[in-house]
């Protein structure tokens, strides 16, 4: 069956049949379409295997502010030389007579060993015949490009301001075997109805939201209230409610990020700061600086949401969760970023203990769909005892970390008057969406890469 073209691809196609290799810009000026039309009917044509884009890049290369101000009185390091060449000079004559140029003329000067300086004396050492950069900045300023040396060219790229360069793209659009042998008609001829209709890209919500979506309704159908927070806190709330030493690694700023210079004056109630303080100076046995509590920080969990609220609230019974941003100091890579989401839960009661907390976790990952998993002990600052949720892979046939879990140590409930046992877990919530998308680099939710987001099925 033939195929049937729109009006701006016969243009396109019978203009290159006359010129066979144009430019974007060339075909407007021969077909009459605009800049928008061109673009379009080169991309129709090139979905249909009818034309082929050819991209280059070409570099050209000029003087700029100091590159021509050096080609007319030439290098700074050469006019600084050339006025040493009869005899020694005082430091503040030369300063004078060179004016903004003499601190890199004298820098450029001393690490490459061709001047002496003793006390405000300064003297020639060596005087090269070439200096770096030299020949080149007279090629390009003469406008001789053809013989440029790449090594003594950058040399000057380096200089502020001595060269500049545009890189100018071009595109080459011809048709192809297939293309060139077409007749086109004038008629529309016959409506094919096997032909494929347009794709449609609908509005959706982005996986990594529809994740966070997900393990939210997960813990309200079982039970459980969310609590928001600020995300940016105290240090008395984010570090040392939970029992964080105030010369922790973790309070560093290697690791968190703080507000420069902002710190809060009301941080708690005088009680809770006296009995944290009290707890601080009691088990760690070091002075407790409030100072220290007062400075404000991007959150590094949503454990400080969880705990203020229990602080503030003295709840018997509870069943809460924060989810949202927090923030580390750390170094991006495949499995971690600077900025993540975390699920942070608690339940509070007389009787709850380690065994309900597995068994919330194991409920939580059946309803996710993980049904391979085990408990690990491990060690986390503010709960004791602790465990590490360990999930298995079936992709790289591995088993992997997940959530992390604990009951909150007496240090840091007893100091905020709460009195009942709190089971506590949190985690990264891409970690969860890494496994539920098949990906093995975190990055690639904040890629925007249209071809993934648009393919990624929305229930795994």
């Amino acid at each position: 069956m033939s195929q049937v073209f729109h009006d701006i691809e016969k243009k396109i196609i019978t203009s290159l049949k006359d010129n066979t290799t144009q430019t974007p810009d060339s075909l407007e000026s021969s077909t009459n379409l605009s800049p928008d039309q061109i673009r379009r009917g080169i991309e129709w044509l090139k979905l249909k295997d009818l034309a082929i884009v050819t991209e280059s890049k070409t570099s050209t290369i000029s003087l700029g502010k100091n590159g021509l101000e050096s080609f007319q009185k030439g290098l700074p390091e050469r006019r600084l030389l050339d006025l040493l060449h009869d005899g020694p000079r005082k430091l503040s004559d030369l300063q004078k007579e060179l004016g903004p140029v003499f601190g890199p003329a004298m820098g450029l000067s001393r690490k490459n060993n061709w001047v002496d300086t003793s006390a405000d004396q300064i003297s020639l050492k060596d005087l090269p015949s070439d200096l770096p950069g030299e020949k080149t900045l007279k090629q390009i300023g003469n406008n001789v490009l053809s013989e440029i040396d790449k090594n003594d060219l950058s040399i000057l790229l380096k200089r502020p301001d001595f060269i500049v360069e545009d890189i100018i793209k071009t595109k080459e659009i011809t048709l192809t075997d297939s293309a060139k042998s077409l007749i086109l008609s004038d008629s529309s001829g016959a409506i094919d109805v096997e032909a494929k209709v347009p794709e449609v890209f609908v509005a959706r919500t982005h996986p990594l939201k529809d994740t966070l979506d997900e393990i939210s309704e997960i813990f309200v159908t079982l039970g459980f209230s969310e609590i928001i927070g600020n995300m940016t806190q105290s240090s008395f709330w984010n570090f040392d409610a939970l029992f964080t030493p105030q010369d922790h690694p973790a309070r560093e700023l290697q690791d968190t990020f703080y507000l420069d210079g902002i710190s809060t004056k009301k941080i708690a109630t005088p009680e809770q700061i006296r009995k944290v303080s009290d707890s601080h100076k009691k088990n760690w046995r070091y002075n407790w600086d409030i100072n220290e509590a007062r400075k404000m920080a991007l959150r590094t969990h949503t454990t400080c949401v969880t705990i203020k609220h229990l602080a503030e609230n003295k709840l018997d019974e509870a069943r809460v969760f924060s989810l949202g941003r927090v923030f580390r100091n750390e170094k991006v890579s495949y499995k971690h970023l600077v900025e993540f989401n975390q699920i942070e839960g608690v339940v509070v009661g007389k009787d709850a203990n380690l065994r309900n907390l597995m068994g919330i976790q194991r409920e939580f990952y059946k309803r996710i769909g993980i049904t391979k998993i085990k408990f690990w002990p491990t060690f986390f600052p503010y709960t004791e005892p602790s465990l590490q949720t360990m999930v298995y892979n079936e992709r790289l046939g591995k088993w992997i970390e997940l959530f992390g879990m604990g009951i909150f140590r007496p240090e840091v409930t007893k100091p905020l008057g709460i009195t009942k046992p709190v089971l506590a877990w949190g985690g990264g919530i891409e970690r969860i969406a890494m496994l539920k998308y098949g990906l093995d680099d975190v990055r690639e939710f904040y890629n925007n890469n249209l071809n993934w987001l648009r393919s990624a099925t929305k229930c795994q």
